[in-house]
């Protein structure tokens, strides 16, 4: 079984290659022991100094060898590479596989049937890639919003509009399988070696589109501007998805929504699905000068041509509820993410390049229940309320709320721009965020930037803006499952991603299409 000897440095200067030959030489490798050799991951470490921090990958031509230093290295531990593998279902299919939704869980889900000989038949409401792309630039640039298709509905899923971050909280093998399938489909070889790998919005575009032609290509089907409108449900079980006004006869409903389809939650509520309320958070967006905070973290080397962009990830607790920093953008920009008309929603994007003048960040306090709601629209009732006040706030035209971060902290609401341009692309207008949130997130919002700054110098001045508001996190309900991936209302429903409050992000929503698959192939045969 191959090894991975870690903590490898090499300095700005050398390749990162060069880990290779230093790993070698701390195990007493000879070159004729190795069958092979290459780079597994590289960070950056700040801590003392700025150097690289690496994972080699070994494969010996003795295995003997590899359980050897593997048992007295403490740097060194087997990877697993155990291909997947399914033991098929008998049960017969009484209708079709319906993979609903094609964001990262729904992709991954339909591509990982077709590869094992299942026909899937992926229903995506919003429109695919290239009409989506138009459509989006026409609301970013004139405020004309399709609420089918937009940053939260089509191809690729919200993912498709963001930084195209690939990292996670997760430790599964399969992260590494997807990290290999999106570099299959035209994904940049770096984020196999990356510690925080990263595709960008411009690429992810291109390496989508190949993933749907490969499902295609198997004998899958993808529709498009086909919503799932309602499900017919017969002695607990879905008989039937309603597209377009027509049924489609269903064996196994994949549910893969994403975290927005709040209309979706209601029409599976009002059909008897088990939906629960969880907790998720809100705040904006900060943006700094991506400058400063390279200096801030990198200091004297910041600039340096063999670092990349500095990123940042912070938190703080009080009392039992968080603030933290989600989705760091370095050199990106600050999006008009809405999916409902009269409401403004923000999110984070960045291209591959990360060249953007302006670093940015959500900045977000976590809510629960116990703030909104027990029922099991609560959620979905707050981030609507919150949305359509931020559409009020910035005067009804589309234009965001926003701050000077210095101000907020102050508690005065001046606001005279300085070195940091907003991007948010339809424009920001000055307002009170007190007047935004409820007091517990704004006192608690301004409490953890302050807390930040005291990690990251300037990070609650240095002309900052935020903008608000970051509602879109993560999903407001969970449906649901039991151990083998199904429904615990519905027989044939499999509840998987982010809608249904099993990810948080691609890896992870992709990680769980992969399982989902796995537990409709395990049941049914093909």
């Amino acid at each position: 079984m191959p090894i991975i000897v870690s903590q490898i440095k090499t300095t700005l200067d050398e390749p990162k290659t060069a880990a290779v030959s230093i790993a070698r030489r701390a195990l007493g490798l000879s070159k004729n022991e190795i069958k092979t050799a290459k780079l597994y991951r590289s960070s950056v470490d700040a801590r003392h100094g700025i150097c690289f921090v690496n994972s080699v990958y070994f494969e010996l031509e003795n295995p003997e060898k590899e359980r050897t230093l593997a048992e007295k290295q403490v740097s060194v531990r087997f990877v697993d590479k155990t291909p997947l593998t399914v033991e098929f279902g008998t049960e017969p299919l009484d209708g079709e596989i319906i993979v609903a939704g094609f964001g990262p869980a729904g992709m991954f889900c339909a591509l990982t049937l077709c590869e094992f000989g299942y026909k899937p038949i992926v229903l995506e409401r919003g429109a695919e890639m290239d009409e989506r792309i138009a459509v989006v630039e026409q609301y970013q640039t004139r405020g004309i919003l399709d609420t089918e298709t937009n940053v939260q509905f089509g191809e690729g899923g919200a993912g498709t509009f963001s930084d195209g971050k690939l990292t996670t909280r997760i430790n599964d093998p399969l992260c590494e399988r997807v990290l290999e399938k999106l570099c299959e489909f035209g994904a940049p070889d770096d984020i196999l070696t990356n510690a925080k790998p990263h595709i960008g919005t411009d690429k992810l575009r291109g390496v989508v589109k190949n993933l749907r032609e490969r499902i295609i290509e198997l004998g899958g089907e993808v529709r498009f501007l086909s919503r799932a409108e309602d499900i017919h449900i017969q002695n607990g079980k879905i008989r039937a998805v309603k597209v377009r006004g027509a049924e489609i006869p269903c064996g196994a409903l994949a549910l893969c929504i994403g975290h927005s389809a709040h209309d979706t939650f209601e029409m599976l509520m009002k059909n008897g699905v088990e939906l629960v309320p969880k907790a998720f958070s809100v705040g904006a967006r900060i943006e700094h000068l991506q400058a400063d905070i390279d200096r801030a973290l990198y200091g004297k080397f910041a600039g340096h041509k063999a670092l990349p962009p500095a990123e940042y990830a912070l938190s703080y607790r009080e009392n039992g509820r968080g603030v933290y920093t989600f989705c760091m953008c370095p050199g990106g920009y600050v999006t008009a993410s809405a999916s409902a008309n009269g409401t403004v929603v923000t999110n984070g994007m960045s291209y591959f390049d990360r060249a953007g003048k302006n670093a940015n960040s959500a900045v977000l306090v976590s809510v629960s229940p116990e703030d909104f709601g027990v029922t099991p629209l609560s959620g979905v009732e707050f981030i609507r309320a919150l949305e359509e006040k931020a559409f009020a706030l910035g005067g009804k035209s589309g234009t965001a709320p926003a701050m000077l971060t210095r101000e907020f902290i102050a508690g005065s609401n001046a606001f005279t721009l300085g070195r940091v341009v907003p991007t948010y692309p339809l424009g920001v207008s000055p307002c009170d965020f007190r007047e935004l949130f409820p007091p517990y997130i704004a006192d608690l919002l301004c409490k953890g930037i302050r807390q930040f700054d005291r990690r990251i110098h300037g990070f609650a001045d240095s002309d900052s803006v935020l903008t608000a508001v970051e509602s879109r996190t993560s999903s407001p309900v969970r449906i649901p499952r039991g151990a083998n991936g199904e429904a615990l209302s519905v027989a044939n429903l499999y509840p998987c991603g982010e809608g249904a409050g099993y990810a948080g992000g691609i890896m992870s929503a992709a990680v769980d299409g992969i399982k989902t698959a796995l537990h409709i192939m395990e049941r049914f045969k093909r």
